[in-house]
């Protein structure tokens, strides 16, 4: 089949496009701005389709050309987005519509991922978790087939780094950390580190994504959304330690201090965000299987092998 993807040239949706792949699909990778020849992947079964997911007509013709769409592109960031919620609620709420209603328009099925800290009230939050809704009253209404999927925090390498360690808008737990810990800076951690942010690594959420897509393409519509995530939780404050050190093991250094900074806008302190991943095995899919300590381990060693972005002694 062909897939059409939006989002498809971000984090998860690299890795999205390598999934499917994988399993023989061929992708349409919905982008809104040409970039440098290498961030294209060669491989034949892989084409773009330039256009914005705001705009209805773009989203019409990707669904013109595909089997189906799954639905990643976002506006992310809590902090980054409270002062002006307006990109968020566009590009989120619009997006999102447009791309139900090219479902609705061909008949296609498709994937939507929500977000783990829907009930959080930050315009990325709230805009996501309103087109979640949406979604149900896209299959209620009009026999829309289409699955959801709740990812929590996803992790992994090419996963980009916030300034100064990289050129991300929106600063994520483990590349700041990992970039931190490896540069011998402290590594900040927002409030006491005591809430709970579950992580799943990319390649685990990926198979899911594609999982819930092919149920979709076969009729088998979930009810409930799936959420993606581990069985075991752990706090921000046990992945800052973690990362640590695992970096000082690589750099042969001692561990770097954790510092503790103010909570950020549109985070609250001691919250939880985690995932039921019985949600999955209910629907007949696998739940997450990469264990946390091997997942950053591995993305960490990514981090340091990369070394374009990462003035570690030793690395180029």
């Amino acid at each position: 089949m062909l897939i059409g993807l939006t989002g498809g040239q971000g984090f998860i949706g690299k890795w999205t496009t390598e999934e499917l792949l994988r399993r023989g699909h061929k992708v349409l990778v919905l982008d809104h701005k040409k970039r440098p020849a290498e961030q294209y992947s060669s491989d034949p079964s892989v084409d773009y389709l330039w256009g914005d997911v705001r705009d209805d007509v773009a989203v019409m013709e990707l669904a013109a050309h595909a089997d189906g769409i799954i639905h990643l592109a976002a506006v992310l960031g809590t902090q980054e987005t409270i002062d002006d919620p307006r990109p968020a609620a566009t590009t989120n709420l619009v997006g999102g519509l447009n791309f139900l209603n090219a479902l609705k328009h061909y008949d296609l099925p498709g994937v939507y991922i929500c977000v783990g800290n829907y009930w959080m009230n930050n315009p990325y939050s709230i805009s996501k978790t309103t087109v979640e809704r949406f979604c149900h009253m896209y299959r209620d209404e009009h026999g829309t087939q289409i699955n959801q999927v709740r990812a929590v925090n996803a992790y992994g390498p090419l996963q980009e780094a916030a300034p100064p360690y990289g050129p991300a808008k929106v600063r994520k737990i483990t590349p700041s950390f990992a970039c931190r810990a490896l540069n011998g800076d402290p590594i900040e951690v927002y409030g006491d580190g005591q809430q709970v942010s579950d992580m799943v690594y990319v390649g685990d959420l990926a198979k899911t994504l594609v999982d819930a897509y092919e149920h979709a393409a076969e009729g088998k519509i979930h009810q409930d959304v799936l959420e993606c995530g581990p069985y075991a939780h752990a706090t921000v404050l046990e992945i800052a330690e973690t990362i640590r050190d695992i970096a000082a093991r690589i750099t042969g250094s001692g561990p770097v201090p954790i510092v503790h900074l103010p909570m950020r806008p549109g985070e609250i302190p001691g919250a939880t965000v985690i995932a039921d991943p019985d949600t999955l095995v209910r629907a007949g899919l696998k739940p997450p299987e990469r264990e946390l300590a091997e997942g950053l381990d591995e993305t960490v060693q990514w981090f340091y092998a990369r070394g374009s972005r990462i003035s570690v002694a030793g690395v180029s």
